[in-house]
């Protein structure tokens, strides 16, 4: 006798037919959610591997068009190959690590590691005009739950040619200004080292109640957002730090 029988069979007033009954939905729940999940997981996973890319595009200016797209993941694929012209990753001495996928890196556990255990992948674009442009992955918190995005910095790897930053949960008007191009557009033309000669690493300085003017390493913080900003701040130190050594090594080769 199948259990669906079995349930039939029995008094519906008994408390074994109300646990069994009982049993019987969540069961086919279960089941119901998992054959749900399995089949919705690979465009859930294409829709994050799209959103990723489109991230990485708009640091670099080039996920314009991608809302009036017909076929967003194939805009966005198309244009993904087309100016991301390599991706790798390094540790934090400068050294290429093999076997690893630039792409597949994530963040969240690598900046939970020390430093010297992290992947640190690099997204190396070339542009229409033929500059290089050197992407690199964020990850940081701020006041409600984690931010992310990626910086591009010109080929003297100081110069930031541009910024994308998101969050999960920061407020409306406040924290969450940071994915705004307002805010983000401060960032172009910034330098994250300083000096001449003996360069040194200051990353970028977001300030409470505005950078001054000229600063070439200070943006104005969020009116209202402060420890978003300060968690922005210290995200991007965190990160861009890790990459020194592979910068010190990317420059005495163009040098060379």
């Amino acid at each position: 006798m199948s259990l669906i029988e079995k349930i039939k069979s029995m008094d519906r007033n008994s408390n074994a037919y109300t646990i069994m009954y009982s049993s019987a939905m969540v069961i086919i729940v279960a089941l119901l959610l998992a054959v749900a999940s399995t089949a919705l997981k690979p465009a859930q996973t294409k829709n994050v591997e799209t959103e990723k890319k489109i991230d990485i595009l708009r640091s670099i200016g080039m996920a314009e068009g991608v809302e009036k797209a017909t076929n967003k993941h194939s805009f966005v694929s198309e244009n993904f190959t087309k100016y991301i012209a390599e991706q790798y990753v390094v540790n934090s001495n400068g050294d290429t690590i093999t076997g690893v996928i630039a792409f597949n890196v994530d963040m969240k556990v690598e900046m939970a590691k020390p430093l010297e255990q992290r992947n640190l992948p690099v997204y190396k674009a070339k542009l229409d005009d033929g500059s290089v442009k050197y992407i690199i992955p964020l990850r940081g918190r701020g006041l409600w739950g984690p931010i992310w995005g990626y910086i591009a910095l010109n080929d003297d790897l100081n110069t930031i040619y541009g910024a994308t930053f998101a969050h999960q949960g920061e407020t409306p008007g406040l924290g969450a200004e940071i994915s705004t191009p307002e805010f983000q557009q401060q960032f172009k033309g910034k330098s994250i080292f300083q000096g001449d000669s003996i360069l040194t690493f200051t990353s970028v300085k977001v300030v409470k109640g505005g950078a001054t003017a000229n600063d070439p390493h200070g943006v104005d913080a969020i009116s209202g957002g402060t420890i978003t900003s300060k968690g922005l701040e210290s995200m991007l130190f965190d990160c861009l730090s890790g990459y020194q050594n592979y910068f010190d090594k990317v420059k005495k080769q163009l040098k060379s």
